[in-house]
């Protein structure tokens, strides 16, 4: 009897750590930069908003990013590293746009890409020109939802990644 409780305390346990790596409501990120700016209220990405010469580095969900604005090519440029013992799969990036409390736009996500422990893999977002004075960035790993049932970070949002974001998907 008590092995038979053992093997599904063991089975339980495994099903939540397995829901906490490819979740996406309930991440828990962990600032390093130095010179973050507090956001307001409605940042759904973090509590915290970069300045122009900040620069992101936190891991969430077992994908680390590593990523800063480069003024030179207008250009948000990176990495994403798989800081895990198993493959992370559908790993994107996004960068929201802010000036002062108003969003100005969101970049990416950027194509999926399933990645290899220890694998890392180069990420680029263009800013296009557009004005804007802090940014939020974030990984997300495993299938995105468009709305419906399944849930997910962006779950009701009229299908904001059902076209690959910004860019069509392109690399």
């Amino acid at each position: 009897m008590n092995s038979h409780l053992r093997i599904l305390t063991a089975i339980a346990f495994t099903l939540i750590l397995i829901a906490g790596i490819t979740g996406c409501s309930n991440d828990q990120e962990t600032p390093a930069t130095e010179n973050p700016v507090a956001a307001g209220a409605s940042d759904e990405e973090s509590s915290v908003r970069y300045g122009l010469t900040d620069a992101y580095d936190n891991v969430r969900n077992g994908a680390r990013l590593v990523i800063s604005y480069n003024a030179g090519t207008d250009a948000f440029i990176g990495t994403v590293t798989n800081t895990t013992n198993a493959i992370l799969t559908q790993v994107r990036v996004e960068v929201h746009l802010y000036d002062g409390t108003v969003t100005v736009d969101e970049l990416g996500p950027t194509p999926n890409v399933d990645l290899a422990p220890g694998e890392s893999h180069d990420v680029t977002l263009p800013v296009g020109g557009l004005s804007f004075t802090e940014w939020v960035a974030h990984p997300e790993v495993g299938p995105s939802s468009s709305g419906g049932e399944g849930g997910g970070e962006h779950a009701g949002e009229d299908g904001e990644h059902d076209a690959g974001g910004e860019g069509g998907g392109g690399g």
